[in-house]
Formats: C-alpha cells, sequence, structure tokens
C-alpha cells in the first residue's frame, strides 16, 4: 500500500490550497483516511479523518472550520480543502491509512494509522 500525498506549496496568510492523497493498494470505500501535520520538534497531530462510510472527523481545535475532507471514490483520492490559512498552518501533511477498521472515536489517533504518505509540505507566510 502507497499513499501518494500533494497540493502543498507556499501561500500568504488568508490564501487555499487544496492537498490531494491517492492511495494504491487500498479502496477508499473500505477504509478510513487521514490527514496528519507535523513541525519539527512537535508530534504529528491529527486534522481530519473521512472513513469508509464518508463520516467526518476533524480536530476543531486546529482547523476552526476553515478545513474540509472530502473524497472522489470514482478517482480513489481524498482531498483536504484549506481555506484561510494562517502561518500557524505551516507544517508538513501527511495522509495516513489504517489497515483495518478501528473505532470511528479513535481515528483521530497516530497510532491507528499504518500506511503513510510521504508528506507534502506547506508553507504560509506572513
Amino acid at each position: 500500500v502507497q499513499l501518494q500525498a500533494s497540493g502543498g506549496g507556499l501561500v500568504q496568510t488568508g490564501g487555499s490550497l487544496r492537498l490531494s492523497c491517492v492511495p494504491s493498494g487500498l479502496t477508499i470505500r473500505r477504509y478510513a483516511v487521514g490527514w496528519f501535520r507535523q513541525v519539527p520538534g512537535k508530534e504529528r497531530e491529527f486534522v481530519a479523518v473521512i472513513n469508509w462510510t464518508g463520516d467526518r472527523k476533524y480536530n476543531i481545535d486546529a482547523v476552526k472550520g476553515r478545513f474540509t475532507i472530502s473524497r472522489d471514490t470514482a478517482k480513489n483520492a481524498v482531498y483536504l480543502q484549506m481555506n484561510s490559512l494562517e502561518p500557524e498552518d505551516t507544517a508538513v501533511y501527511y495522509c495516513a491509512a489504517p489497515s483495518n477498521r478501528p473505532v470511528y472515536s479513535s481515528l483521530d489517533a497516530a497510532n491507528m494509522y499504518d500506511y503513510w504518505g510521504q508528506g507534502t509540505l506547506v508553507t504560509v507566510s506572513s
């Protein structure tokens, strides 16, 4: 299983980016796909997840209603639309998937995920 994340870049405060995650060897109809982010010296932080039924969960404190996770099952792709970006959103963003179906309440825990993409860097300038 591999997950290919893309869409990061440099954007000014208030700008938008859309990240994409395309898994291979795994279908998003059957597994959850989550987004995490990490800055140097800090632990990986949960951002959002969409599970196999399409239910969504967010780190409300981190995204504050600015981010939306979605999926296109025909393309087997998951997206993270990020609006009103702030310098505090600067991080490497990773998409990830578990090898099974963890209970919904645990999908915000990084240790529930077995497969990780390579990460895409998002830099928000002030």
